[in-house]
């Protein structure tokens, strides 16, 4: 990964996290790693633990961030959840997984922000 996109993927969950604290969320962990993959932020909104997948993009040249979420991206991010439920032996928990699409960049600030919650099908729901 190149060291702009690696920057802009840091602030991309930077203004993410904070966007989820403003709304009551508690971050719980950033960038957790597993066999699986990679979870950018883990958070806690009442009783649900809160898988985040941010997507951040300066322009939309290569496509809104929306667009990488691809199929494969999303069997992914529900075996790391997964995995991590099993490692803090939370299987009974209420999880979920949301994203976060952003569109700006650290010099100007965020055009656009959305927050996409059970955005991935495989959680456990109500």
């Amino acid at each position: 990964m190149s060291r702009a996109r690696r920057k802009m993927g840091m602030w991309g969950e930077k203004v993410a996290a904070a966007y989820l604290a403003e709304r009551g969320y508690e971050i719980l962990e950033r960038n957790v790693r597993n066999a699986e993959g990679e979870l950018d932020i883990v958070a806690k909104q009442g009783d649900w633990i809160v898988f985040v997948e941010v997507k951040a993009r300066g322009s939309q040249e290569f496509g809104s961030p929306e667009e990488a979420l691809t199929v494969s991206k999303q069997d992914r991010l529900r075996k790391t959840a997964w995995a991590y439920l099993e490692e803090r032996e939370c299987l009974d928990a209420l999880w979920r997984i949301d994203v976060v699409a952003i569109e700006g960049t650290q010099a100007g600030g965020v055009d656009r922000l959305e927050h996409y919650e059970y955005a991935v099908g495989g959680g456990m729901n109500p």
